[in-house]
């Protein structure tokens, strides 16, 4: 009998050692590549400039000399774009009710008389196109290409 009762402690025991031992855990690396170590801290990226940064001094002289001819300045057109061309052009800009930015607005430019110049376009009132050749000197291979185009029969 003290066989017995020792045989059931030993099992007892043994069965005790493996539900302990089956119980406790383990901490194991992470396989996903992460870690709970600090990172170090990446620089920021250079803030990169979008837009145009300066004027040219030709472009200058030609906001002043518009800026002088509306009133909004009195000083010269030098070619600098400094705080009283600024001032100017930010009135002028503020009178219309638009943004006063440091840099000129296009509805500002238009208005001095410095928007883009369509007078050349095809579609533009009272352009000037030069009258078109003679029909006689036309190819007559190329003529007949511009009746054929055109579905007509010369």
């Amino acid at each position: 009998m003290l066989f017995i009762r020792a045989s059931i402690a030993s099992v007892l025991l043994a069965a005790l050692a493996v539900t302990s031992a089956a119980a406790t855990t383990t901490h194991k690396a992470s396989t996903a590549g992460h870690s709970r170590s600090l990172h170090k801290k990446q620089k920021p990226a250079k803030k990169r400039l979008h837009g145009q940064q300066a004027i040219e001094p030709a472009r200058v002289v030609e906001i002043q000399q518009a800026l002088i001819r509306e009133h909004y300045l009195t000083s010269e057109a030098d070619g600098r774009w400094d705080a009283t061309t600024i001032a100017a052009m930010q009135k002028l800009q503020a009178d219309h009710g638009w943004q006063t930015k440091l840099m000129p607005d296009s509805r500002a430019l238009k208005t001095l008389g410095l928007g883009p110049d369509y007078s050349n376009a095809i579609n533009a009132k009272n352009s000037s196109f030069a009258d078109p050749p003679p029909i006689g000197t036309i190819p007559a291979v190329q003529a007949q290409g511009f009746a054929t185009a055109a579905g007509v029969n010369p």
